[in-house]
């Protein structure tokens, strides 16, 4: 099981295609923008250039990484020959549940189907497919070639010997496995949102500022950075897109989003990739840190 095909070149797509890569596994990264394709290899080769500055991988190491890794428009030329896909998709049900349908039609018999949901019903998504006990979730952790944990999620229908496959590909990727049954935000989610969402909402109360609330998560609570910056790092909308799974999931008000969130993502403030979140993070204000550091 050496030809993965990963779909979505965001983020988390880069950075699953970049691990597998790495450890010698033939990637077909796949989305239906080139542009998106570009940006994610420049994230790629970004990474390991910094990888190759700290002396953790050789040239050689990067040259093979991005060797391993073909870039595809076209979904059904990208899984022809796949063993294992992961999807690493916008966190839309409707557009998971065409994906793997399709991905159904695409791929061999034998396929794998992975999704790096972080949310959304793993026994869902695969009852779009005739093959759910092939259908599994592997959530990967940002950024995905640093961070350890994968959770593995099982389906109602998934096979023990599919959630083997994964788990033990998941080691073959220094990765820790963790297996997770399928409910709305598995466990990272589940916990971490409502965390995240409470900080919002402490924002919200006027009870701290912004830099106070993350200051006291980080020095009290030993965080390595703060709830609001980490919201800004995964994106306001994803943040959003779980908590909204999560209490449409459970029906409880616990997990309804707060105002102050929803109002920041419909008016497009949703954290680093937008330029601006909780912080900003434009270039007016990287060049003035810049010059403050050499003041």
């Amino acid at each position: 099981m050496k030809n993965v095909a990963v779909i979505g070149a965001g983020t988390m797509g880069n950075g699953i295609a970049h691990t597998f890569a790495q450890f010698d596994y033939k990637v077909q990264l796949i989305d239906v923008s080139q542009a998106s394709l570009d940006r994610g290899m420049a994230t790629i080769t970004k990474n390991l250039d910094r990888m190759v500055a700290k002396e953790k991988i050789s040239e050689d190491d990067k040259a093979n990484t991005l060797g391993n890794i073909t870039t595809y428009t076209s979904l059904e030329e990208g899984v022809e020959y796949a063993s294992l896909v992961v999807e690493a998709a916008t966190e839309n049900l409707d557009l998971k549940l065409k994906i793997f349908k399709d991905l159904d039609s695409f791929c061999p018999d034998d396929t794998i189907l992975a999704s790096n949901t972080s949310s959304i019903s793993i026994t869902q998504i695969a009852a779009a497919t005739s093959r759910p006990e092939m259908v599994i979730g592997m959530h990967f952790m940002n950024p995905v070639p640093i961070m350890k944990l994968v959770e593995i999620i099982k389906g109602y229908s998934t096979s023990q010997e599919t959630y083997d496959t994964v788990a033990e590909i998941s080691k073959k990727l220094a990765k820790a496995p963790v297996e997770v049954n399928d409910y709305p935000g598995f466990v990272a989610n589940r916990i971490l949102m409502p965390m995240i969402n409470e900080a919002v909402e402490t924002l919200y109360n006027n009870v701290a500022g912004v830099a106070e609330i993350d200051t006291v998560m980080k020095l009290g609570m030993a965080h390595p950075m703060g709830p609001l910056q980490l919201a800004d790092f995964i994106g306001l909308d994803v943040c959003l897109s779980i908590l909204n799974v999560m209490y449409d999931g459970f029906k409880n008000p616990k997990y309804a989003p707060c105002p102050l969130l929803v109002n920041m993502v419909m008016a497009g403030k949703l954290g680093i990739k937008s330029g601006e979140g909780f912080y900003d993070y434009s270039e007016s204000r990287r060049a003035e840190k810049v010059a403050k550091m050499f003041a």
